[in-house]
């Protein structure tokens, strides 16, 4: 293998639909970074874009604007990094093993950071370098248009801006157009494409399935923490069922501007400061604010946990999965959870969720006779319990739904359960660049039973492989969950139990005491 490091005019050379692009050459991959898929003016669906001359794609592109910048307060568990951010984010970046005609299986990731914030680079387990190397398969990541510019309606001033509330999806599908175009000539095969995505990311493949101009555009997906119930997202970030011509009007009256043509072409820092202005008051009477998600219309169908999943992406295969522990991790602070006493046990959990929390002791041990009661507390009810209802609902209709919780513990603050994001540094083979997902004697052949079980899924549909326990296929009545850690084993039915009952009694508490809701 040619492991050296090549940029010149004749490498990694490669013609699209919108022009040559050049990247370079490095472990016997080519790497392209920041090929533009499309443009698109503010509110505006996206459109082909194109070039003359060879473009050099060797720098990732630019990144969506946030309204509000995040800065993370402990980047220790997910290392992040922060890139230059312009609106014409329309950008994609790919690996691969060869720019020939082997048809390798595609595998995109759509980032998280809900709808609002995040980038295809954000964090350093994002990179697709050592899936594309030891998967020998083509890798593809993605910015699209987030927040306002990606998910803000203003259908009601013009036919032109009919689907404006879901361009931070139609920004996906040109993407995935652009790879059914193109990445056989990179080597792939776009009859085998892939999605990946976690948290928003995840959410964001959700809304692909409820949209009919993706259809046929990919024929698997795997969707990591990005499924949340109904009565946690609505009670957090309350939408009416409204146009958005309050929040429009409301906008353009603090900008002074006369229309929505003038909005188009406003700075994008005065359009956030207007719209973070006026959007508070809105929201808390329950009027849609946009900027946090897709809208239900003709071209999104809306949460499949509410209206069901379209038959016509009944048979795509997936796997659905979470963390043990997700945002529930922070909640006990510097404490040890594994060294506290079974009185502390009990003690901290009636802190956090009341006494009546101490009820759910024994359904919480059947499921994980491992941990001990304070664990409680740091083990997920809501994306799991949203993942139920999901993966029930699509085994009604199919036999390719497989279900996962990475049970990994980090080794923070004494062993705690893993975190949201925990399990992106074993699907990208990249442990080795977050320094806190590494466990000795449990990392490297965790990582491979995850690893290898992706490539088998991106290949066949499949996820089994001979590392790892037969995995089934979730059926009505029969919920196999693989459970990944040390010992990775299968369970069937073990948290039915228990999490239905937490979601349901708690959710109340956890809205009261942390959201104010």
């Amino acid at each position: 293998m040619d492991n050296m490091f090549r940029f010149d005019k004749d490498t990694a050379v490669v013609r699209t639909t919108g022009g040559d692009v050049r990247g370079y050459a490095y472990r016997g991959m080519h790497i392209f970074k920041g090929i533009p898929y499309a443009k698109a003016r503010r509110f505006h669906k996206p459109e082909p874009v194109s070039w003359d001359g060879v473009r050099v794609s060797a720098v990732y592109g630019p990144v969506c604007p946030v309204v509000s910048e995040w800065v993370p307060e402990d980047d220790l568990l997910t290392p992040h990094r922060f890139w230059p951010k312009d609106e014409n984010c329309q950008n994609l970046n790919v690996w691969t093993p060869g720019l020939d005609d082997e048809k390798r299986p595609v595998l995109v990731w759509i980032h998280g950071g809900g709808h609002e914030f995040g980038s295809s680079i954000e964090h350093v387990a994002y990179d697709g370098e050592n899936m594309c190397f030891y998967g020998q398969a083509v890798v593809v990541s993605l910015n699209h248009r987030l927040n306002i510019l990606g998910y803000f309606d203003v259908s009601d001033f013009g036919e032109e801006y009919e689907d404006s509330a879901n361009n931070g999806t139609n920004d996906l599908i040109a993407a995935l157009r652009w790879i059914r175009d193109n990445i056989a000539r990179f080597g792939g095969d776009p009859g085998n494409v892939t999605l990946m995505g976690q948290s928003g990311g995840g959410m964001k493949i959700t809304e692909l399935l409820q949209t009919p101009e993706a259809d046929g555009l990919f024929h698997k997906a795997v969707n990591m923490s990005g499924v949340f119930p109904r009565e946690i997202t609505e009670s957090l970030k309350p939408e009416g069922a409204e146009s958005g011509r309050r929040i429009v009007e409301a906008v353009l009256k603090k900008m002074r501007l006369k229309d929505v043509a003038a909005l188009e072409k406003a700075p994008y820092e005065a359009f956030a400061a207007a719209w973070k202005a006026v959007s508070p008051a809105l929201g808390k009477k329950g009027f849609y604010v946009g900027g946090n998600g897709p809208k239900k219309n003709k071209f999104y169908f809306g949460d499949p946990l509410e209206v069901g999943f379209r038959k016509e992406t009944a048979q795509i295969p997936m796997v659905v999965g979470s963390t043990l522990g997700e945002f529930f991790t922070s909640f006990p602070g510097e404490a040890n959870v594994k060294k506290m006493t079974k009185k502390e046990q009990r003690a901290f959990v009636s802190a956090l969720y009341g006494p009546e929390a101490l009820a759910y002791e024994a359904a919480f041990k059947e499921a994980y006779p491992e941990r001990n009661l304070a664990e409680l507390v740091t083990t997920d009810f809501v994306c799991r319990a949203g993942i139920l209802q999901y993966v029930s609902g699509r085994s009604m209709m199919n036999d390719c739904t497989y279900s996962y919780i990475f049970c990994q513990d980090t080794p923070v603050y004494g062993g705690r359960a893993p975190s949201h994001c925990a399990d992106i540094p074993y699907l990208f083979h990249n442990t080795s660049l977050v320094p806190s997902s590494v466990v000795p004697r449990v990392t490297p052949k965790l990582e491979k039973e995850i690893f290898d079980s992706l490539m088998a899924f991106a290949r066949s549909g499949d996820p089994n492989t001979f590392e790892l326990p037969e995995w089934h296929a979730v059926k009505p009545g029969a919920l196999y969950t693989m459970l990944f850690d040390a010992k990775t084993r299968e369970a069937l039915n073990h948290d039915l139990a228990l999490i239905p009952a937490m979601a349901r009694e708690l959710t109340p508490i956890l809205q009261k005491r942390f959201f104010g809701n």
